[in-house]
């Protein structure tokens, strides 16, 4: 008999019915009947970057269509997409971004973002903004040619290295079929859009840093179904910098790998998450063939930090294989506060309601799981159900819960006390939480650890 509370029940519920109405709802822009390529805008070989604008903006002011890249290699800067238009590159095809940063003007968000403010984001090689009824899709692959910008990893590092695509304040947005390669910084930003389906892609995103595949911001009514995804940092991760709230969204079928974290919710945290169903996926870290320039093991395969104001709630997470993560669940609330230098400090977070269950998995660890409040704010009914994970012996000195600060201040990521050493649970460490449920949760060293399978510093039924 499951031992798991009344909430799980309501939960599978609500969610397996959402899925049925966003895949019943959300088919994607086809396009017009209007073709139009950069050929017949006059293109022969040169910089393409005018000559596939003028298809973009001819078709655009024809009701919509299709433009086409079907002859081989186009180098482009900044293409500005417009409503009703179908980017299609054809199977044989490349667009190409240039490896000149004069050829991508900066595009200001008309509606300000913490991410704007604090990481001065704001070229790429595929912008659209208020666009509805939008579409990138074909056989053919995106390059971004990210090798050619020098970067850092940090957040100073990302001005000069443009994203590949990014669609703000966009409705009906669909990515199909398509290969996205090397950005320059993230591949793909989506900030609060409405309707976005995205399946069947393929993504490999190792060749600079911040090298995210794919990042969901404060949108509503989305579906990521049957993608392949390989990135240096986090893979996919959902973000709240619009102050917009994420909700409604579907991730199934689909491979995530990463260096960082596989799936993941923050750190930019400033609206909520909720109303979340993944399933039936793979996510970890990224395979010896597919490193180029990072460790192969992922920092975490989920990741959910609310640390600025913005609460998660109503996730559920089944049927998934783990490998290679050192931290196969990170959960963090805090209290770091960033916001736009002119807004109030936000209330604290809440994180309730997140059911993990049948996922197991190897090759992972050593480092454990960690689910961590503060005195507080505690993390809130949070439920685990046959949970079957390999993981690696610890190497590392063993620290005690008295060990171990409060961390307030400290990037939230599952690596946050690797300093110090490894945390006190060989399986799962929690501290200030409410309501944790375990049904069935083995974790398995292949070795002598010294730490127990678990330490909760709370109440654990």
């Amino acid at each position: 008999m499951s031992i798991l509370p009344s909430w799980t029940v309501s939960l599978r519920t609500r969610l397996a019915q959402m899925a049925e109405e966003l895949t019943r709802s959300l088919h994607g822009w086809q396009g017009s009947d209007l073709v139009i390529t950069p050929e017949q805008c006059g293109y022969t070989g040169e910089l393409a970057t005018s000559f596939i604008q003028k298809a973009i903006d001819t078709a655009a002011v024809k009701g919509g269509g299709t433009v086409l890249l079907s002859r081989g290699d186009y180098v482009s800067g900044t293409l500005v997409l417009r409503s009703g238009i179908r980017l299609e590159v054809a199977d044989g095809s490349r667009l190409l971004g240039s490896p000149h940063l004069t050829d991508y003007p900066e595009h200001i968000a008309r509606r300000r973002t913490v991410q704007d403010t604090n990481m001065g984001m704001h070229q790429s090689l595929i912008f659209a903004e208020g666009c509805e009824n939008v579409s990138i899709c074909g056989h053919g692959e995106i390059n971004g040619q990210g090798h050619h910008f020098p970067g850092e990893e940090t957040a100073h590092g990302t001005p000069g290295r443009p994203f590949l695509m990014r669609f703000l304040d966009c409705s009906n947005v669909h990515i199909k079929d398509i290969t996205l390669k090397d950005a320059a910084c993230w591949m793909q930003n989506y900030l609060h859009c409405e309707n976005l389906l995205m399946e069947d892609i393929h993504v490999e995103n190792q060749a600079n840093y911040n090298n995210d595949g794919i990042d969901i911001d404060g949108c509503r009514n989305v579906i990521v179904r049957r993608c392949e995804v390989s990135s240096g940092d986090d893979a996919l991760c959902f973000k709240g910098a619009s102050q917009m709230n994420g909700e409604n969204i579907l991730v199934e079928d689909s491979l995530f790998l990463s260096s960082c974290n596989a799936i993941k919710f923050g750190t930019d945290s400033q609206g909520d998450f909720r109303n979340v169903l993944i399933r039936n996926c793979t996510v970890g870290g990224v395979s010896e063939e597919m490193r180029r320039i990072k460790h192969a093991d992922s920092d975490s395969a989920f990741s959910w930090e609310a640390v600025d104001g913005g609460n998660v709630e109503n996730i559920w997470v089944h049927h998934i294989h783990i490998v290679r993560a050192m931290s196969p669940f990170f959960l963090r609330l805090e209290k770091r506060g960033r916001v736009k230098p002119e807004d109030p400090v936000p209330p604290l977070s809440t994180m309730r309601h997140i059911l993990f269950e049948d996922i197991d998995g190897e090759e992972n660890g050593p480092r454990g799981s960690y689910f961590i409040g503060i005195p507080e704010k505690a993390i809130e009914e949070i439920a685990l159900k046959n949970i079957h994970l390999h993981q690696r012996t610890s190497l590392k000195p063993v620290l005690s819960e008295t060990d171990i600060p409060e961390m307030y201040g400290v990037y939230p990521d599952a690596h946050m006390i690797d300093d110090m050493g490894d945390a006190p649970a060989y399986g799962l460490w929690a501290r200030h939480v409410h309501g944790l449920y375990l049904d069935h949760y083995e974790v398995l060293p292949t070795g002598s650890d010294l730490r127990p399978a678990l330490v909760v510093e709370t109440d654990v039924q």
